[in-house]
């Protein structure tokens, strides 16, 4: 009923560029075709992405605007990425967020349009192209349970950064913005990895698989005062290392030399009054 209602508005948009439309409600199709006044040969694609955009139910206000020279759009088919309805459906509302919030924040970083309908997601942007394929990787990843909307947006927040400073508005961004660490997958091999070696394994290298309980007992007391022995001497060199004094430098010991001269100079300084006085007296 909706479309039936504002289906003169897109007549009369499409009569402006010279197609023609024709709406039929027991079909349920939309068909699209130019007339002797049709002056743009491009304008029948327009027309047709009008169309599936109306199908997908963008509203009509929004849905014209593709047919100007700097608007496209794209179709991204969700429905065949998740099997299990339960799980589409989850991954599906993560696209919108709670009140639509997820939504409109990657509207406002892509700069699309972006409508989640049924199977579907109907994208409207500029005629460049980069907002779209953003939008499709996003949504791509959330379906397919890669990554989450949200990280999406604080990469495209970290993305509008640079943009702010006039150095770096014609400049590439790729040396200021975080890298991902990429993990490389090891390559598949349908045979097992080898088997690790068990305890009797060891044992039968060891040759102590045949020793008797007692056997072992007695060589493990055997083996620990070696043991021992060793971590004392380790400690002990430790200790010594500790009280050893460092060696003095070159230039330390002239100065203490200078030092030792000076002191003695003063010294004689004081002593040749007292020298005096006694030959006086």
């Amino acid at each position: 009923e909706s479309l039936l209602e504002a289906w003169p508005v897109v007549k009369g948009a499409l009569k402006e560029h010279g197609v023609s439309c024709k709406l039929s409600v027991s079909e349920g199709s939309m068909t699209v075709s130019t007339t002797r006044k049709t002056r743009d040969p491009y304008i029948v694609v327009k027309a047709r992405d009008l169309t599936r955009l109306l199908s997908r139910s963008v509203p009509v206000h929004q849905a014209i605007k593709i047919l100007n020279d700097d608007m496209t759009c794209d179709i991204i088919k969700i429905g065949d990425l998740v099997r299990n309805r339960k799980r589409f459906s989850e991954r599906r509302d993560r696209l919108l967020g709670p009140n639509m919030s997820t939504l409109k924040a990657l509207e406002n970083l892509t700069g699309c349009y972006i409508l989640v309908q049924g199977n579907t997601v109907a994208a409207m942007g500029s005629l460049d192209g980069r907002g779209l394929k953003q939008v499709r990787k996003i949504a791509e990843d959330c379906m397919n349970n890669i990554k989450g909307p949200l990280d999406h947006i604080q990469e495209l927040k970290k993305e509008r950064e640079p943009a702010k400073t006039p150095a770096l508005a014609n400049e590439s961004w790729g040396r200021i913005l975080p890298k991902e660490n990429i993990k490389l997958k090891k390559p598949y091999t349908p045979f097992p990895s080898p088997q690790q070696p068990s305890k009797t394994d060891l044992e039968l290298e060891n040759g102590k698989y045949s020793l008797s309980d007692k056997k072992k007992s007695t060589k493990k007391l055997q083996e620990k005062p070696d043991k021992q022995s060793k971590k004392v001497d380790g400690n002990k060199r430790k200790r010594e290392a500790a009280s050893i004094p460092p060696k003095e430098s070159i230039a330390g010991s002239s100065e203490s030399a200078m030092a030792t001269s000076g002191d003695s100079k003063v010294a004689d300084m004081v002593a040749m009054p007292s020298k005096k006085k006694a030959k006086k007296e």
